[in-house]
């Protein structure tokens, strides 16, 4: 079935001509008056339905299943550490946006990620959170050792589908200067830890040979030969450090389609850095040679440059269907705006404007030619709908909101951002946009949007605001008085003088909590234009206790954790101190985990 954009109504100087082709769901639509410029504009459904899930096989050889890493790679950005319910939350949210896989953490890192692999397979690889009854595998990272594959396997086994993910690095360079071993010693390695991981229960191991990049082609068939016959049911080919260029990727794919005995019995996967900035485009390209799993994070984060982004990975399949045969993914596109919000504001890693897909810019149009051509027909400009991503901005209920709005009112249009706010959580956001509203004539979706962050997307309430003064200016050293209520309700007031408002309050908040810690990272942006815009600040600080580590998946250092904090508020002072609270109460949060840990 053919459909038509909404927007575009039929008239006698306006012509559109459908054009079919093999795929269902992809429509192109032609707009001619007597030219012969050719316009088109994607329109992306989600008709298709979700293979059944066997581990080794994809009944429909169109499907290609989506790996997500926001929660294992995406967390290894620096900042970007994530506390048990913050990954419940965005595991939950990635189950909705139907991601086959999620590899929810490395559990061997910190007791703190085996807690929460775990708690994710208990809850999120159980029971559907979706309305298609979607159950995602949940999978956790090990390095070819039996401590790790333990640790994974205990995490993952509750889930209804568990995975065990292991992998060993095999170019020439890690091999010698990384591991130390020849290959035939990393080939017995591999193949007794893939044996292994099956012989504890679990029927789904995937391999990866770190560095595929950048490895020798005979020597990467062999390894991955031997780790089919030891019982691997996926084998991932990762550009490790972004080196590959998509020709290169895609024809190390199809070489390894060809040339490995067994492979067809599992499915090839794609692990795509972004060091070049080619890590969506070298995926696609693995797509198009025969790769059925796509390993993305969401938003794209993750370590040094990040990984192939989710969102422009399965974006560029759903659009261009014409040019990789057909290939389709089980991702409901309408909740990636969502997702991508969660992930930035849990994560701490904000999406510059100009991402592609979900940066604040992808929808906006500013140059008059620009917007003339949208004025006429969209297609001329925009190749996919805001509303296929699930953004949508036009108030649809007429409503304007204001002092005098009830609560009621505020539900709707949070609603219409995409928001399911109620109970307790609706009533402390209203608190807040009334506050706003006395002070802020027109509230606007930026508006609400960053008073949802401030409320809603934060850790565990160790330390919470209750007031604060300052005095600052040219005539004498800036000063804060900070009153803080800790979480058995006891208030606590400290003064300090700093070298601005923002240093004094944050020393005052010091001389409450008592926690030493290094501020990384301070960021300030206005929400919206004008005078009155709300403030959102990030920050990123670090402790010096060394509870506060986790062991790097792939160097197997131990590494000091960092942990980041949003905050909003018409004044800059306390947008800043609520991020700096924020921050603390996150890594508050991991020290009580980590002490509970250790005595248990």
């Amino acid at each position: 079935m053919i459909a038509t954009p909404a927007a575009i109504s039929s008239s006698s100087s306006l012509h559109l001509l459908p054009i079919r082709i093999s795929n269902p769901t992809f429509s192109i639509f032609l707009r001619s008056k007597h030219s012969s410029s050719h316009l088109f504009r994607c329109l992306c459904s989600n008709s298709f339905s979700r293979p059944s899930y066997t581990p080794s096989r994809i009944s429909d050889p169109s499907y290609v299943r989506i790996f997500d890493t926001t929660l294992r790679d995406g967390e290894q950005s620096p900042g970007a550490t994530m506390t048990s319910q913050e990954k419940i939350a965005i595991a939950r949210q990635l189950s909705r946006l139907g991601v086959d896989i999620i590899e929810a953490g490395f559990p061997a890192s910190s007791p703190d990620d085996l807690d929460a692999v775990r708690s994710i397979a208990l809850d999120v690889g159980k029971v559907s959170v979706g309305e298609d009854g979607h159950i995602p595998v949940i999978c956790g990272l090990a390095r070819c050792d039996k401590r790790d594959i333990d640790m994974a396997w205990e995490a993952v086994r509750h889930a209804k589908w568990p995975r065990v993910h292991t992998f060993i690095a095999t170019s020439e360079i890690h091999m010698e200067h990384k591991l130390r071993k020849t290959k035939e010693e990393v080939v017995r390695i591999a193949t007794d830890m893939v044996a292994y991981a099956r012989s504890l229960g679990c029927s789904d191991v995937e391999f990866s040979p770190e560095d595929a990049g950048r490895s020798d082609r005979k020597f990467l068939y062999h390894i991955l030969e031997e780790v089919i016959k030891a019982g691997a049911t996926t084998v991932n080919i990762p550009d490790t450090v972004g080196y590959n260029f998509p020709s290169e990727f895609g024809s190390l794919i199809a070489d390894i389609k060809a040339n490995t005995r067994g492979i067809e019995n599992v499915i090839i996967s794609t692990h795509c850095q972004n060091d070049l900035g080619l890590a969506s485009a070298n995926t696609l390209a693995g797509s198009n040679a025969g790769a059925r799993q796509l390993e993305v994070t969401v938003n794209g984060i993750g370590e040094r440059a990040g990984n192939a982004s989710l969102e422009e990975v399965v974006m560029a399949i759903k659009c261009r269907k014409d040019l990789i045969g057909g290939l389709h993914t089980g991702v409901n596109a309408k909740h990636i705006v969502m997702t991508s919000k969660m992930v930035a504001e849990y994560s701490g890693l904000h999406v510059q404007p100009h991402k592609a897909i979900v940066g604040a810019n992808a929808f906006a149009h500013e140059s008059g030619i620009h917007q003339d051509g949208m004025l006429k027909f969209k297609g001329t400009y925009e190749i996919i709908a805001p509303e296929d991503i699930g953004l949508i901005r036009a108030n649809d209920s007429g409503i304007v909101l204001g002092k005098l709005s009830g609560r009621h009112a505020l539900k709707t249009q949070l609603s219409e951002l995409g928001y399911n706010v109620k109970g307790k959580e609706l009533d402390d956001v209203f608190k807040r946009f009334k506050e706003i509203a006395e002070k802020k004539k027109h509230i606007s979706d930026e508006d609400i949007e960053a008073l949802i962050v401030d409320e809603i997307f934060q850790p565990q309430v160790v330390w919470s605001l209750v007031d604060l003064q300052v005095t600052c200016g040219t005539l004498g050293l800036s000063t804060a008085t900070v009153k803080l209520v800790d979480i058995d309700g006891e208030e606590k007031i400290a003064c300090s003088i700093g070298t601005g408002p923002v240093d004094a309050a944050y020393k005052a908040v010091d001389k409450i909590v008592h926690v030493p810690v290094t501020l990384v990272e301070y960021t300030m942006t206005g929400v919206t234009e004008g005078i009155d815009a709300i403030a959102s600040t990030r920050v990123a600080i670090r402790g010096e206790k060394d509870i506060h580590t986790s062991t790097h998946a792939f160097t197997g250092k131990t590494v000091n954790r960092t942990f980041s904090g949003n905050g909003a508020g018409l004044d800059i002072t306390v947008s800043s101190i609520r991020a700096y609270i924020n921050a603390l109460n996150k890594l508050l949060g991991f020290q009580n985990l980590s002490k509970t840990s250790h005595l248990g």
